[in-house]
């Protein structure tokens, strides 16, 4: 099966690792949102330091990692968020 296109939106601290709010990702789906971070944070291993504070987010809702991605998905990886 060739590789299909998840959109990836990024924030804060994730962002400025990636250098970009938005980028798309070649992967074999269907696959798990934890394999999409997997798959990012080989083109960017500082990315691997923020793999157990971030959440994840399919399609604008907060999902689990472990839930299963389609073609086209957007996939969110946000950053702990603190406020005052």
């Amino acid at each position: 099966m060739p590789p299909s296109t998840i959109h990836i939106i990024s924030f804060g601290p994730v962002r400025d690792i990636v250098g970009s709010s938005e980028l798309t990702l070649e992967l074999e789906v269907p696959c798990t949102g934890g394999e999409a971070f997997e798959a990012l944070a080989v083109r960017y291993p500082d990315l691997q330091q923020w793999k157990s504070s971030v959440r994840l987010a399919i399609n604008k809702a907060y999902a689990p990692f472990d839930q299963t991605l389609q073609a086209g998905d957007e996939v969110s990886f946000l950053p702990p968020v603190s406020g005052g």
